[in-house]
């Protein structure tokens, strides 16, 4: 497993307005083997970003030494794939196909997708649970030629959507959506309101393409819950025990934002923290 950092965890990352150079060279220096890029529909990597353009990327992060983790994308919570709003879904489609071709620029094979939304705690259209089912599956399958094509996994992350809340349910959400290049981005911070990683991780199994690294104080109960690693209620040794005994060997990305003051101290800790939960201390 690979040590690896988003790049939203960088200041000026949130908004795109961070050098893509010199966030692959401070994650480098930190310590960490691979980045998670993130493209949105503005910024340093954008859905108007040519072949050319992640090509010098890729260029620039092979001469540093460092690996392109994967692509994220936060898209898909301004045009869900479940709205009732027809153009807002084709729109979804749209941004996961741009997204897949990127991904494949970029030389990596996982695009992490949100699947839909039923309800958000930052507010936003809500969605009955069997329709928002209906349509994300019908986007699942409708896509999925795509990514096969491309040879990019299609990587479904567990958010705070009020959708696909079990990981029994996950899995047979993926399952249903009957493509080996469907797959899920499993984020063990976000379970922890209402369950416990390592329970989903060894359901989930090989279903899991990407995992994301982040912690929360189940305490808190809300948003405000999300700490640094290693400083809220994850069981890091039980989830690192379960990633190994399905197998997983891929990246493992730390999604963390930047602190207001100082924020290059949080690049450190997290890589420290990291070093820490992978057992390389």
């Amino acid at each position: 497993m690979k040590k690896s950092i988003n790049y939203w965890a960088f200041p000026g990352g949130g908004d795109g307005s961070k050098s893509i150079t010199e966030f692959l060279r401070e994650a480098k220096a930190a310590g960490f083997e691979a980045v998670e890029l993130c493209c949105g529909e503005s910024g340093a990597l954008n859905l108007d970003s040519d072949r050319a353009a992640v090509r010098s990327i890729v260029a620039e992060a092979d001469k540093i030494g460092i690996e392109i983790a994967g692509i994220a994308m936060g898209l898909l919570w301004k045009y869900p794939l479940t709205s009732g709003d027809d153009a807002a879904r084709e729109r979804a489609k749209e941004v996961i196909r741009t997204g897949l071709q990127i991904a494949a620029w970029a030389g990596t094979d996982a695009l992490l997708v949100v699947p839909g939304v039923v309800a958000s705690p930052l507010g936003s259209e809500t969605v009955q649970y069997d329709v928002a089912y209906q349509r994300a599956l019908e986007a699942m399958k409708e896509l999925a030629p795509a990514a096969e094509k491309l040879h990019v996994h299609i990587a479904l992350e567990n958010v705070w959507n009020g959708f696909l809340l079990s990981p029994i349910e996950m899995a047979e959400f993926v399952d249903r959506a009957e493509s080996d290049y469907i797959g899920v981005y499993f984020d063990v911070g976000n379970v922890l309101n209402t369950g416990l990683p390592e329970h989903w991780i060894r359901i989930l199994g090989d279903r899991i393409r990407r995992v994301h690294l982040k912690d929360f104080k189940v305490s808190v109960g809300n948003l405000g819950g999300f700490v640094d690693l290693l400083s809220g209620d994850v069981n890091w040794p039980e989830v690192m025990k379960a990633l190994r005994e399905i197998g997983y060997d891929g990246p493992l990305t730390a999604e963390v934002f930047p602190y207001k003051h100082h924020p290059e101290v949080l690049i450190k800790n997290t890589s420290t923290a990291m070093d820490a939960i992978m057992g390389r201390t």
